[in-house]
């Protein structure tokens, strides 16, 4: 008895630490997300933010595909192992991941089309579009990912 409560907390451990699966986003979701998320321009940040009264970058990605009808995980850390690496051309609401202070894929935007995309940027600002021509972003610019 004692063997198989044993082997049975084993799994479980293992279950917790397993890393999310890939979300499996309906088709149009990320056209539809992109959209949600460009209606969010001009709210402000708030770090830990998930709704219009305050927005950090993963919570702005995590609303908008919530919006969308997908669930998405809260950080951007699990926003990154939730989806699946480009390997051809960026669609509107793909998930475009930077390196930004030091952090490996520490910042996340939605991409809009065109070049444009839109994100949360830090303290002090407010939810905006910006272009991946842009030096500062074609430089920081680490992972295009999709749900």
């Amino acid at each position: 008895m004692k063997a198989l409560l044993g082997l049975l907390l084993l799994a479980l451990a293992g279950c917790a630490s397993s890393p999310p699966a890939p979300v499996a986003a309906p088709s149009g979701s990320g056209d539809r997300a992109a959209g949600h998320a460009a209606k969010m321009v001009g709210k402000p940040y708030r770090y830990g933010g998930a709704s219009p009264s305050g927005f950090d970058c993963s919570g702005l990605v995590q609303f908008s595909y919530r919006q969308a009808g997908v669930a998405v995980p809260r950080s951007t850390e699990a926003q990154l192992r939730a989806s699946k690496l480009v390997r051809g051309s960026v669609q509107r609401g793909d998930l475009l991941f930077f390196d930004q202070e030091g952090r490996k894929n520490g910042h996340v935007g939605i991409y809009l089309g065109n070049g444009r995309f839109v994100h949360a940027p830090s303290s002090g600002k407010r939810v905006r579009t910006d272009t991946l021509d842009s030096e500062h972003w074609k430089k920081h610019l680490s992972e295009v990912r999709r749900l």
